[in-house]
């Protein structure tokens, strides 16, 4: 059964007069681990499964289930509609009821060659990575998966379908000396996913020679790789962008649409066609997706909503709906982009600084006061000190405590080149996302510590 015929029997099991809203996700993926430089955990998932959403005075009940059987159809029906009423005995609800969805926009998110999952390909690409720790000296870790995820919705009048691919490669190398290094790569396309480049790349930063220097806590001057410029901006679409919070006055930009909130250099908008993203053509809704600036010049212009957010702030939707009635979490913007900047590369970057901080990457990333876009973080796998405008040697690993708009608006140059960078895990049904952006330098960031 392909998932536009589970969608059409799930809306017929809801029954007629029932406001209903059927998506049907079909997912097919590998998944490749690694350790030590030889292959650990192989994984792969073919999966389709149907939720059911109703609506029930303003309230949304749901139920979903991979039992593609007639009764299982009726059973899932039931239990949402029951979920709905339960909620309603509460009083009414704000959702509006579900939209007609639409027919999504071509886009270049999908490559048939990596549609075909071939494991082959998969097994090459870590060999070479191997290889290239290898000549290093070093062990390579990390993990290669690629996917194709088909998803349908259907509604009352309307039904639309969506098919993406993704593939992604992480590699940390790991010197004798201990100290580890990473490198990764996004794409729609696993073609593009090189671990000799990748091997590389994570084995130079794991080679440098030294011992680790110290910073107590306090500000300093930072560049950051796009992977580390990646993980903000994703916290800011959570903390700022986040049309839920931002009506509900949690939200970073609450009060300050139309005022400058970041660096003249920052202008960032979320840009779902863009073959530099992992496009998509529809929202969880069946909404179009469209580009839409979110800060332009460094002034907020946007939040992004969905039918619910839009709703409670006398909005249209912007098609970022990551589930059909609203994720508990709220609408999200899922393909920002940075533009970037006139820098020509790190170095350049590098240069003005005379004692200042280098960071390849975040971990453990956490949201600490949402209204402030203040976040925590620790810097990891290739972490250096700055001296005198170069890279002088590695340093022991910091504690980051900062706002996200509060970087943003200390930021003074930005590189040229945009990277797609994506944490690229996933735990629970497959939704791949990235965000394209340059490395940047900031004029101060705050470390409260160290790792």
């Amino acid at each position: 059964m392909t998932p536009e015929e589970l969608a059409a029997r799930g809306l017929e099991a809801a029954g007629p007069g029932v406001d209903a809203f059927a998506t049907a996700i079909r997912e097919r993926s590998l998944l490749l681990r690694f350790a030590a430089s030889r292959p650990t955990q192989a994984t792969a998932v073919e999966d389709l499964e149907l939720e059911l959403a109703v609506v029930r005075d303003g309230h949304v009940g749901r139920a979903s289930t991979n039992d593609q059987a007639p009764r299982a159809l009726t059973e899932c029906a039931r239990s949402a509609l029951a979920a709905a009423e339960a909620a309603a005995h509460v009083g009414a609800g704000t959702y509006p009821g579900f939209p007609v969805p639409q027919a999504g926009r071509a886009h270049a998110g999908h490559d048939s060659a990596t549609a075909r999952l071939d494991p082959a390909q998969g097994g090459r690409t870590l060999a070479a990575a191997f290889e290239a720790a290898a000549d290093a000296g070093m062990e390579a870790h990390g993990i290669w998966t690629a996917a194709e995820v088909e998803t349908a919705v259907a509604a009352a009048g309307g039904s639309a379908v969506d098919r993406v691919t993704d593939a992604f490669m992480k590699v940390i190398c790991i010197a004798p000396s201990g100290r580890s290094g990473y490198a990764s790569r996004t794409a729609v396309a696993a073609g593009e996913l090189d671990g000799t480049a990748l091997g590389a790349q994570a084995a130079a930063k794991a080679s440098a020679s030294g011992e680790p220097a110290r910073l107590p806590a306090g500000e300093y001057p930072v560049v950051m790789e796009a992977h580390a410029v990646g993980w903000l901006l994703d916290l800011l679409a959570v903390t700022a962008l986040n049309g839920l919070a931002h009506v509900e006055g949690r939200g970073a930009l609450a009060d300050r649409l139309g005022r400058q909130v970041a660096a003249p250099a920052i202008n960032l908008s979320d840009s779902p066609a863009s073959p530099q993203t992992l496009p998509r053509g529809m929202d969880a809704e069946g909404a179009i997706k469209r580009p839409l600036p979110l800060i332009e010049d460094g002034v907020a212009k946007r939040v992004v909503h969905d039918t619910r957010s839009g709703a409670l702030a006398g909005e249209p939707s912007t098609g970022h709906a990551l589930r059909a009635g609203g994720a508990p979490g709220g609408p999200r913007a899922t393909n920002l982009v940075l533009a970037g900047g006139g820098a020509a590369d790190l170095t350049e970057l590098c240069a003005p600084i005379e004692r200042g901080v280098y960071v390849t990457r975040l971990w453990y990333a956490n949201v600490v006061r949402p209204r402030e876009s203040l976040i925590t973080a620790v810097t990891r796998d290739g972490t250096f000190l700055i001296e005198d405008g170069r890279i002088a040697r590695p340093l022991a690993d910091l504690r980051l405590t900062d706002s996200v708009l509060g970087i943003l608006g200390r930021t003074q140059a930005l590189a040229q080149r945009q990277v797609l960078a994506s944490d690229g895990e996933f735990y629970g049904r497959r939704f791949a996302a990235g965000v394209v952006c340059p490395a940047l330098r900031a004029g101060s960031v705050r470390f409260t510590g160290s790792a």
